[in-house]
C-alpha cells in the first residue's frame, strides 16, 4: 500500500466506537413526535453504552445538524446535558456535507492538542421541519412569508433554482444518458439489499426506542422504513422532472442520528474492541463549482485530493458517497474514470434516504465497516451540499498489518 503523510498524524477514529439509528423515510417515522437534539443526546448515550465506553472519558463534543428545532439556541449543552454530562463543545453546519465536515473538525481538536476525545454527534429531522417568520426590514412588509427546509430544497437564493434543477442542469452538462442513470439506481438499490442480507449493516447500525419530551414510550427504529422494492422497468417507465431526474433516482427525505469518536492513538487503543485496528484521517478536500451544478462538484473535490495526496482510485478499497440523485453517480464515473459498480457496496443515501446532517457521518461509519472487512486500506468519502460544494475525505485503515 502507498504510504502518505496524514494531515491529521496524531488523530485516530477508535474501530468500533460509532453507531447510527436506522434512517426511516419521513413518512414512516414516529420521530417527528420527539425533540430530536434530545433523542440524539440520549441515543448516543445509548450506542455508547452499548459499546462499552463511559462518556466520562469524552473531553468535548462537536454536534452536527441543519434542520433548526425547538430549543437549537441551546443546542450544544442541551444534547450535551441528555448525554448526562455537561461537555464543552459546539454546533455546526455545512448543509448536506455536515456529517463529513464535523468529522474533520473533531479530527482538527485532536491534532491541534486542544482536546484528547472528541464525540461527533450528528442528527436531523425533516420529517416535521419547522416554519417560521423571517423579519425583513428591506421589504415593503414587516415580515416575509413563511418558510422552512421544504422552501431551502426548492429555491437556492443566489441562483433561483431548485436542488433538482441542479441535478438537471449537470446531467445537460455532462451529456447523461438516462438509461445509464436508472441502472444505477437500481444497482444501488441490489447493493443496499445484499448488505443488509450479509449482515455488515447490523455491526453500524443500532436499533433505538423512542420516548417523547414525558418519557412516555412511542416506538421503535429498527429499519430504514420506507424503502421500496424497484425494478429497471420501473425506474424506466417514471416520468423525468428534469433531466434524467426521476422519483426513483434521487433521494428521499428521512431522520436519524450517527455517531463516532476521534481521539489520539493511545486512547484509540484504549478504548477499541479491536486495538489493532488503526484508523487515520490522511486529507481532505473541499471545492465550490459554477453555481448550481451541485453534482459534479464532488468528483472535482475528489480530484483536487487525489493530486495532493498523490493517491489513485485504484489505491481505494472502499469508495462511497453522499449521492442525491443517481446523476452525481454517473458524473463522478465519467470524470474519474471509474466504474461505479464498484462504490457503494453496502448501500448509500440515494436508497436509505437523506436527513442532511447525519447522512455523510453514516456514510463514513459504513464504509470504516467495509474496509475492515476487506482487511484494511484507504476509503474514499465523498459528497455534495448546497447547490455547489464538493467535500471529500481519505481515510487509511490498517487492521494488525493484514491491510490490502
Amino acid at each position: 500500500m502507498i504510504e502518505v503523510a496524514p494531515m491529521f498524524a496524531r488523530a485516530r477514529i477508535p474501530y468500533g466506537t460509532w453507531g447510527s439509528s436506522f434512517f426511516p423515510a419521513w413518512q414512516t417515522t414516529a420521530l417527528a413526535e420527539v425533540n430530536i437534539g434530545q433523542f440524539a443526546g440520549e441515543a448516543m448515550n445509548r450506542i455508547m453504552g452499548i459499546r462499552k465506553i463511559p462518556t466520562s472519558v469524552l473531553d468535548y463534543l462537536i454536534i452536527g445538524s441543519t434542520v433548526p428545532w425547538h430549543w437549537k439556541f441551546w443546542t450544544a449543552p442541551l444534547v450535551a446535558s441528555c448525554l448526562g454530562r455537561r461537555i464543552p463543545g459546539y454546533h455546526m453546519e455545512l448543509a448536506c456535507a455536515t456529517g463529513l465536515q464535523t468529522i474533520i473538525s473533531a479530527a482538527a481538536e485532536v491534532q491541534t492538542g486542544a482536546n484528547d476525545v472528541v464525540g461527533v454527534l450528528t442528527f436531523d429531522r425533516t420529517s416535521d421541519s419547522p416554519v417560521g417568520v423571517f423579519p425583513e426590514r428591506r421589504s415593503y412588509e414587516r415580515t416575509v412569508a413563511l418558510s422552512d427546509v421544504w422552501d431551502n430544497f426548492g429555491f437556492d437564493p443566489a441562483t433561483g433554482r431548485a436542488m433538482l434543477a441542479c441535478a438537471g442542469l449537470a446531467a445537460r452538462k455532462h451529456k447523461t444518458d438516462r438509461r445509464e442513470v436508472d441502472e444505477v439506481a437500481f444497482y444501488r438499490y441490489e447493493q443496499y439489499f445484499r448488505a443488509k442480507d450479509s449482515g455488515i449493516l447490523d455491526r453500524v447500525l443500532v436499533p433505538l426506542d423512542l420516548l417523547n419530551i414525558q418519557g412516555r414510550h412511542l416506538g421503535r427504529i429498527d429499519s430504514d422504513a420506507g424503502i421500496r422494492q424497484l425494478t429497471l422497468d420501473g425506474l424506466r417507465a417514471m416520468p423525468e422532472l428534469d433531466t434524467c431526474v426521476t422519483a426513483g433516482t434521487q433521494t428521499h427525505a428521512s431522520d436519524g442520528m450517527a455517531t463516532l469518536l476521534v481521539t489520539n492513538q493511545e486512547k484509540a487503543r484504549e478504548l477499541s474492541p479491536r486495538p489493532e485496528i488503526d484508523i487515520q484521517l490522511v486529507a481532505k478536500a473541499e471545492v465550490r463549482t459554477l453555481p448550481s451544478l451541485m453534482p459534479e462538484a464532488p468528483a472535482l473535490a475528489v480530484q483536487k485530493l487525489l493530486s495532493r495526496t498523490g493517491l489513485t482510485m485504484h489505491d481505494m478499497v472502499v469508495v462511497k458517497n453522499h449521492n442525491p440523485f443517481a446523476v452525481n453517480d454517473v458524473i463522478f464515473a465519467k470524470l474519474l474514470e471509474y466504474d461505479w459498480k464498484k462504490m457503494n457496496t453496502t448501500g448509500c443515501p440515494l436508497v436509505w434516504g437523506h436527513p442532511q446532517g447525519p447522512t455523510l457521518t453514516r456514510v463514513t461509519i459504513e464504509a470504516l465497516e467495509e474496509a475492515v472487512s476487506l482487511g484494511g486500506g484507504y476509503v474514499l468519502i465523498f459528497g455534495c451540499a448546497a447547490g455547489d460544494i464538493g467535500i471529500a475525505a481519505i481515510f487509511k485503515v490498517n487492521d494488525g498489518g493484514n491491510q490490502r
